[in-house]
């Protein structure tokens, strides 16, 4: 009787030791959901809706993110956006059939993002409007119709079934930053989340600098020491963390304005205004074209006797050398008060670490290098790429229109120049530094862009402060895993001994 008592106490203590087996294999368990941040979080899907109103046209952007209970960030994604046909806001009230096909474009728009989301979703989706350097062109040249046309857009988005929260134009300063906020909030270097729910700065905090060229301006931001300041620095703070960001944008720089500054130079070069050599144009391209397309705008000065209905022959002679020096005269490199200045007697600081180039920088880059067959362009070197410019210039129309529509034939050229000569001689990109810059389109399948930078700010999904929750250090994760482990071995030749020892 005693032996059966004394092996029943074995077999408890057997069951004890099971017990700590299982205990141990929990805790390396839920160390390795910690350190691996695993969640199980029920959530619904928010929305938030973005019209970026440029100087090209207007895009309108749906953004979806887990709505989860604590109020933080969700990974914002995109998922829907619908190009405007028509006209851009910017040339709306001259033109009464332009206007209609664009507010029809409008709506269109707005009802494929209306039908994406549930409709019991409608009353709390933030809605934003942000326009750009085509309506800061119009509020200098003409202020009462750039507030008309704000008031319409107001009225207009203000009837539709969602949570309107403004349309303004943004300043270019504003646009540089939310296009840097965009792509290092794309890229993961502000934070990371937690098993908590909450976020950690990443180990590695480096950001990348952003660089846009639109159709009428042009930005470029990147984080720079804090002692730095100055006009065009902006010390902000991101989820408790300090940045001082340069952030300059070119009114009259963007690939549209520059390409009519460069058109009015070879005009003023012509000893003959009615057959105008033009190097900029491929050779066997020949167009007639309107002086207003040149000089109906803000930012190229009209010649003497201007006459808008005045016609140009523009005959194509391929000549690259000849267009490039052409689009360097539009800039001045010389004019500086500043240890460092970009153009134009704009101070900038030395450009350092990785840059994302996007928009108009993207489709001339794949322009070049991939002849525009896909939307992932490979790294190049400096010489590669001063040298596929070269080629691209002195290649005929009818060799080109093997893979450039007609509607770009006139612009790669110039275009292309024109991004050279500001990534090199305006930002101080040198053979050394080029390999730094990425032409992307794309952040996973999200635009890169200002205007989920511009939403992320102005809906308070970025906070300035934070409570912060630390991860564990390598070493103690390391002693953790180490620990139960051990636990774990020790635990299971212990019970295996006493069973076969005991219980059978």
């Amino acid at each position: 009787m005693a032996s059966k008592r004394k092996v029943g106490y074995k077999c408890r203590i057997a069951t004890v030791l099971l017990l700590l087996l299982l205990a141990s294999i929990a805790g390396l368990i839920a160390v390795t959901v910690i350190q691996g941040n695993w969640r199980f979080t029920e959530y619904t899907l928010e929305y938030g809706i973005v019209i970026d109103a440029g100087s090209s046209r207007s895009n309108i952007y749906l953004y979806e993110w887990p709505g989860e209970k604590e109020n933080e960030t969700g990974v914002v994604t995109e998922k829907l956006n619908c190009k405007v046909s028509g006209v851009p806001i910017s040339e709306l009230k001259i033109d009464s059939k332009k206007d209609a096909q664009t507010w029809q474009s409008f709506k269109d728009c707005m009802k494929k993002v209306s039908d994406a989301i549930p409709a019991k979703k409608h009353k709390t989706i933030p809605l934003f409007l942000g326009a750009t350097a085509g309506m800061r062109l119009l509020q200098e040249n003409d202020m009462a119709r750039a507030n008309e046309v704000l008031d319409s857009l107001k009225e207009y988005l203000q009837s539709l079934p969602f949570d309107f929260q403004n349309a303004s134009v943004i300043t270019g300063q504003e646009e540089g930053l939310y296009g840097w906020i965009t792509v290092n909030y794309l890229l993961g270097n502000f934070l990371e989340k937690s098993v908590w729910s909450t976020y950690i700065r990443p180990q590695t905090s480096k950001t990348v600098g952003s660089m846009d060229l639109g159709g009428a301006s042009t930005q470029i931001a990147f984080a720079v020491n804090d002692e730095l300041k100055g006009p065009d620095y902006m010390h902000i703070k991101l989820y408790g963390y300090p940045y001082n960001v340069y952030t300059h944008s070119f009114l009259c720089y963007g690939k549209n304005e520059a390409e009519k500054r460069v058109l009015d130079k070879v005009v003023q070069e012509s000893s003959d205004l009615v057959y105008v050599n033009n190097p900029c144009y491929p050779i066997g391209l020949n167009i007639t074209i309107e002086a207003s397309t040149i000089y109906d705008t803000e930012c190229t000065k009209k010649p003497k006797n201007y006459s808008p209905d005045q016609r140009y022959f523009m005959v194509g002679s391929g000549n690259s050398d000849q267009c490039g020096r052409i689009t360097k005269s539009i800039f001045d490199f010389t004019t500086c008060s500043s240890a460092l200045c970009s153009f134009n007697g704009v101070e900038q600081p030395p450009v350092t670490g990785e840059f994302m180039a996007y928009a108009g920088y993207f489709y001339i880059a794949r322009a070049l290098l991939m002849k525009g067959v896909t939307d992932t362009i490979r790294p190049s070197e400096y010489d590669e790429f001063k040298t596929a410019i070269t080629q691209l210039c002195n290649t005929p129309s009818s060799e080109l229109r093997t893979w450039v529509v007609d509607k770009y034939l006139r612009t790669y050229c110039f275009a292309s120049h024109y991004m050279f000569t500001l990534l090199t001689n305006g930002y101080k990109f040198d053979a050394n530094t080029w390999k730094d810059i990425h032409f992307q389109k794309e952040v996973g399948n999200t635009s890169v862009g200002w205007s989920l930078g511009y939403m992320l700010s102005s809906s308070n999904m970025i906070p300035s402060e934070m409570n912060e929750v630390l991860p564990l250090t390598d070493s103690v994760f390391a002693g953790l895993i180490f620990l139960f482990s051990s636990l774990t071995i020790i635990t299971v030749i212990l019970i295996f001994i006493i069973l076969i020892r005991t219980c059978y």
